[in-house]
């Protein structure tokens, strides 16, 4: 599945898809039995039937929402009959929630409903699924009150905003990022060759003592992204092995060792540069697209991967001389 697939940032709709999932549930429950109540009213009912009469801050404190939206919830309520608003006696510009006679008997009423929900949830989750996803739920709920996550976010930002993003060359010390960052992306959308095993593993002699170049991008002292310049024959260079960390997609790392390798290319007197990849890999192609790469009618011949279904030569558009 796609959002899994990019972890902290689809948090959120993870857990919303996950909460629609559960209030879909729960109302075809209460449908099919016959209760005039959504799952949705749940928290404010159940919190006014356990603690009576009590104000819009209260419940919405109560039930960790907004003022706003338990107001709005309660204007439903009012409407269905269930709840109603009283005057506080002892604060007039104030109105008080409180169940109506509907309100109680119908809520009265949802006992073996709710005996059942949690039933359900407990043989479809499993009593050790459940109990770990409610202890999860709790200990996220407490980390969140103890440290707002948008604070922490804009901390973060801050951080990456100051710094530095820079290309280094190759180091023994780099030689395991390199098989990482390839891994992660090999893995992800095809799998690791025999090829890929032997180059990633060693790269001194793969890429660096035939003639070839390797790169790093590193953001704040963190290496995010490689790519390789391998040498094929005099003068002819393959672009290969260009990964960068997914979490750090988005920051222009790509294109700055794309840049680096051409330089390279350039620096070399290189006369052909080529690189081999696949068609599912839609913005890599239009990125290499933009640095000049030109998509070949045909795959290369005697490719080595056999993921390869597209060869692209690099072909920088040559300036005409001035007048």
């Amino acid at each position: 599945m796609y959002l899994p697939s990019l972890a902290q940032l689809a948090l959120g709709s993870r857990l919303k898809s996950l909460s629609d999932h559960f209030y879909a549930a729960v109302d075809e429950v209460y449908r099919t039995c016959g209760a005039g109540v959504e799952s949705r009213w749940f928290p404010v009912l159940r919190f006014l039937w356990e603690n009576g009469e009590t104000t819009v801050s209260d419940v919405a404190q109560a039930i960790g929402q907004t003022h706003s939206a338990v107001s709005q919830l309660a204007d439903k309520l009012v409407d269905a009959g269930l709840v109603c608003r009283n005057k506080d006696i002892l604060d007039g510009r104030r109105s008080l929630l409180a169940l109506t006679d509907q309100g109680r008997s119908s809520l009265a009423a949802l006992g073996p409903i709710w005996v059942a929900v949690r039933r359900g949830i407990v043989k479809s989750l499993g009593e050790q699924g459940l109990e770990t996803l409610l202890d999860a739920l709790a200990a996220t709920e407490a980390a969140l009150q103890e440290r707002p996550v948008v604070d922490a976010m804009l901390a973060e930002h801050a951080v990456l905003a100051s710094a530095s993003l820079e290309v280094v060359p190759y180091a023994p010390a780099l030689k395991e990022h390199f098989y990482r960052l390839n891994a992660q992306w090999l893995e992800r959308h095809f799998r690791i060759e025999d090829i890929d095993r032997e180059m990633l593993g060693d790269p001194e002699r793969y890429v660096l003592t035939p003639g070839g170049a390797i790169f790093f991008a590193r953001l704040d002292g963190e290496v995010i992204g490689t790519c390789a310049l391998l040498h094929e024959s005099p003068g002819v260079y393959e672009l290969s092995k260009m990964g960068v960390d997914e979490t750090f997609r988005g920051m222009g790392a790509g294109r700055r060792l794309l840049a680096a390798a051409i330089a390279e290319f350039h620096r070399r007197g290189g006369k052909e540069l080529f690189l081999e990849s696949n068609s599912r890999l839609k913005t890599a192609l239009r990125m290499y697209e933009q640095a000049g790469f030109v998509m070949q009618p045909a795959v290369r011949p005697g490719s080595h991967y056999e993921r390869a279904d597209v060869y692209m030569v690099y072909q920088p558009v040559q300036q005409g001389a001035g007048g």
